[in-house]
């Protein structure tokens, strides 16, 4: 009888040990979201998007520009997030875990907004070797302190403070050329006005945007200067009187001089494997809203994947796509959430 039974349950037994366990992904939906590639100067390209601050909405910001760069320029775009991995929804307040970096893999560009991450080694895995390739990358606002990772892990050399040789200042200053530095105009103290640099008027980063395009109310960071030889301004910032941009710029040492708020970077992650770099220090997902600052951002990936030919006279079309109404930036503050709490990266996906 027992041979019999035990016959009776080997198919059901070999079943449970050739099934997969449940992964998140399974259990929760999807941990990133994906926008297709269409007709366009980026068909065939595949960007991938990371979303990881805790401060500067970039769970909001990051959606809105893989959409744009789809729909608008046909490009492929992976967007990934900071997330719970208990219960799979996006978590910008959780510093160790950006599931979906694989994706790197096949990517064309890394376009980067995190701040302090420490995240495991599996998942910088994939940032390190992306960045061994040579390939372009883009960041905003906290960008230049991406990465704070303690010196017993094996990728310390990313961390803001880094001092490892060849990696001082780590990410931000190998790659963008500079880390964080401090604030030298505090964040909604006044709106900020770009200015393009006079030796970058004729950049294709910059074109089709007029005197009074670019703005936001981010804050100005400080920039070592002079910059790294690398390194080239395209635009500065010049601090407003107030919060409107119509104010005039204010008068004194926060505009003498301006610190740069973009500028592009050669970067060589390993000796022979040059690669170009754009950065902005705005970029908040309020600062989408000002179309002269999404027209920088997007024709500096442009810029950044060698495709500056593509950038018309007049400025690329920059429409943002669907119902886009940000939330303000900031922290969060115990049970007081400042973002919006409960979404998975499914809620991203592009209505049709």
């Amino acid at each position: 009888m027992y041979q019999n039974t035990f016959r009776l349950l080997l198919p059901l037994i070999a079943a449970a040990l050739i099934t997969p366990m449940p992964t998140l992904a399974d259990g929760h939906g999807k941990q990133w979201v994906t926008y297709p590639g269409s007709e366009g100067p980026g068909k065939g390209k595949h960007i991938v998007l990371i979303a990881g601050d805790e401060e500067y909405r970039s769970e909001e910001s990051m959606p809105q520009l893989g959409k744009m760069f789809s729909k608008n320029y046909g490009f492929k775009c992976t967007v990934v997030f900071a997330q719970n991995p208990e219960t799979g929804e996006i978590d910008p307040d959780n510093h160790s875990n950006i599931p979906g970096l694989e994706a790197l893999k096949t990517a064309d560009l890394m376009f980067i907004v995190t701040r302090f991450r420490n995240l495991p080694d599996d998942q910088m895995t994939h940032i390190d070797a992306y960045l061994k390739t040579g390939k372009p990358v883009v960041g905003m606002r906290p960008a230049t302190h991406a990465f704070r990772i303690p010196k017993d892990r094996k990728f310390h050399k990313y961390d803001f403070r880094s001092q490892v040789e060849g990696w001082e200042g780590g990410f931000g200053r190998q790659i963008f050329g500079e880390t964080w530095v401090g604030h030298h105009v505090g964040n909604k103290r006044g709106y900020i006005r770009g200015i393009i640099a006079d030796d970058a008027k004729d950049h294709p980063i910059v074109r089709g945007i007029k005197p009074g395009d670019i703005g936001g109310k981010t804050g100005v960071y400080n920039v070592t200067m002079p910059m790294k030889p690398e390194a080239t301004p395209i635009v500065l910032g010049g601090a407003l009187e107030g919060l409107s941009f119509d104010r005039p710029l204010l008068e004194g040492e926060k505009n003498n001089p301006m610190m740069p708020v973009a500028w592009t970077h050669t970067y060589e992650a390993v000796p022979g494997k040059k690669g170009r770099a754009f950065v902005t220090t705005m970029g908040t997902s309020t600062d989408l809203l000002v179309e002269g600052t999404r027209r920088m951002i997007i024709q500096g990936s442009f810029w950044a994947m060698g495709m500056e030919d593509k950038i018309p006279a007049e400025g690329l079309k920059v429409d943002l796509v669907g119902d886009y109404q940000p939330n303000d930036f900031g922290f969060s503050r115990g049970d007081n959430k400042a973002y919006k709490a409960g979404l998975k990266p499914s809620d991203h996906e592009m209505k049709p």
